[in-house]
């Protein structure tokens, strides 16, 4: 591990001098699987709450931390994990949720501060969204966000509410945006929000600035803004990431009729973030999001050369994607009613209908070189000589509402339980072994369409000294549109499954 970017900062201990212990929600977020890492390289003990602890297996501090697995919707299991706390971190949101997220945000908030209260814990910290309350009309996000900062400062446990606009990282969802929409577009018409101005914050700063705020004095308490050394329009950042991107400059045209509504569709089909949070984000670009004051750097001193300029940010995401170096990702989180349903083996679950596409290939290929096709399956590498297919499929997903395809891979060979793939989930990964030469990849679909589905395959060896790959689709349709959705489907499965198979046995497309 490298060294902490708050190792200059001072630790918050115990009575008895032992390191202080935080709560880490929202691990398997983009912000809190960083965290968990800068804490315990500042020395911190660090316990997570997550809903499905087995996706965090594959973290480096995976061994590192207690883990309390649950959903921090149930009090029960907040209650266990608040048990002891020193420092609570929430990073918890419902940004992803189709209907009434602000409830839900609530919610959540007031059971956490009210059982934090109850624990006896020392201090809360909230990342939350900057807003000026002056302005007449926030957006449901930000309006939501500072409500929850209001919940959380009246539990009565000393907070800190960090308050950030757009987090420049690889793997942010507000970074991704802007990154696909300068890319993908040198001439685009853009709606009037790209005149909004923004003081955009690195992510290595945000992470600082949550370590150090573990150990200010019990007497401080209230929100503060943090934002980074630049203040740009959303037009000058396109034009600045570009730069540093080393791309031609962009021409942008905007139309002030282009609506909110109208806008986000536009931005959920360009870029792999999905409609929902594409809209949420897009109507919170009409608020301004610049620091009030700069209260925060007299608290938590900036680092040595001071905090990150924008265009350094920009090289530093872009580097750590161009070497596959990305360890969280805003696409990875798990959101209140997301599918998570295990893979069914009763026919009864989907109502009396399973349906399976199962494909059998032997392959002299050792299992190794088999399980590396398989595992790096998907993104830019593809999926076989029928990725068109898939692609076809990815397009028709975004027009729905769904992720598409843009959402790709965070590591072009390597993969992780619980990330997301394309519009996949990874749902199980037991690699091959010397002692257990067997493995399987599961994935499950995260597209739009009525029923759930997975693509697995197992892989092992023959009595022959041959390698197996049993490829099988399995879908559970819901309703009479399920059945339907199946059967209308079913005849791309003539061209899609026996090459995806072939491929993963044998290496030819």
């Amino acid at each position: 591990m490298s060294q902490s970017l708050a190792f200059d900062l001072p630790m918050l201990t115990r009575a008895d001098g032992s390191p202080a212990l935080c709560l880490v929600t929202g691990a398997t977020g983009y912000i809190g699987g960083r965290l968990i890492r800068e804490l315990l390289l500042r020395g911190y003990r660090v316990r997570v709450l997550a809903r499905h602890a087995s996706r965090l297996k594959d973290h480096e501090w995976f061994n590192q931390v207690e883990i309390v697995d649950g959903d921090a919707t149930s009090e029960e299991v907040l209650a266990q994990a608040l048990t002891g706390i020193d420092v609570a971190y929430y990073l918890l949101h419902s940004l992803m949720s189709k209907n009434d997220f602000e409830a839900e945000e609530s919610a959540m908030a007031e059971s956490f501060a009210r059982l934090a209260k109850a624990a006896k814990v020392r201090r809360l910290i909230y990342l939350g969204g900057m807003v000026d309350q002056r302005q007449q009309s926030l957006s449901a996000h930000l309006q939501s966000r500072a409500e929850v900062g209001e919940v959380l400062r009246a539990s009565g446990v000393p907070t800190i509410e960090l308050r950030a606009g757009v987090v420049i990282g690889s793997g942010s969802a507000s970074f991704e945006m802007l990154r696909y929409l300068t890319e993908r577009l040198p001439i685009m018409t853009t709606p009037k929000w790209v005149e909004t101005r923004i003081q955009p914050i690195a992510i290595r700063d945000v992470l600082r600035y949550l370590v150090g705020a573990a150990a200010l004095p019990e007497s401080v308490s209230g929100d503060y803004d943090i934002g980074g050394p630049n203040i740009y329009t959303y037009r000058d950042m396109m034009q600045q990431y570009a730069m540093s991107a080393g791309l031609r400059k962009r021409i942008i045209i905007p139309i002030p009729l282009l609506t909110p509504k109208l806008s986000s569709g536009w931005v959920g089909l360009v870029t792999p973030v999905p409609f929902t949070l594409a809209k949420r984000l897009v109507a919170s670009l009409k608020n301004e999001v610049v620091a009030r004051n700069d209260d925060i750097r007299r608290l938590i001193p900036d680092p040595e050369g001071g905090l990150t300029e924008f265009p350094r940010a920009v090289q530093l995401a872009l580097k750590k994607i161009k070497e596959a170096n990305v360890e969280t990702s805003w696409s990875n989180a798990t959101f209140p009613g997301a599918p998570s349903d295990p893979l069914p083996t009763d026919p009864d679950w989907a109502g009396g209908s399973l349906y399976t596409d199962v494909r059998e290939v032997l392959s002299d290929n050792p299992i190794d070189v088999i399980w590396a096709r398989a595992e790096s399956i998907g993104g830019d590498n593809g999926y076989s000589t029928a990725t068109w297919a898939w692609r076809l499929r990815g397009i028709a997903d975004k027009f729905l509402g769904g992720a598409g395809l843009r959402r790709g891979r965070r590591d072009p060979n390597h993969l992780m339980e619980g990330e997301s793939l394309d519009f996949w989930r990874v749902e199980a990964i037991e690699r091959p072994t010397a002692a257990s030469p067997t493995g399987l990849l599961r994935l499950r679909a995260e597209m739009v369409m009525p029923g759930l589905a997975w693509l697995e395959w197992a892989i092992d060896k023959t009595e022959t000294g041959q390698t197996r790959v049993i490829q099988r689709a399995v879908y559970a349709p819901k309703g009479l549109l399920g059945h339907a959705y199946w059967w209308s489907v079913w005849p791309m499965h003539g061209f899609v499954f026996p090459s995806m198979v072939k491929y993963v046995a044998t290496g030819q497309r």
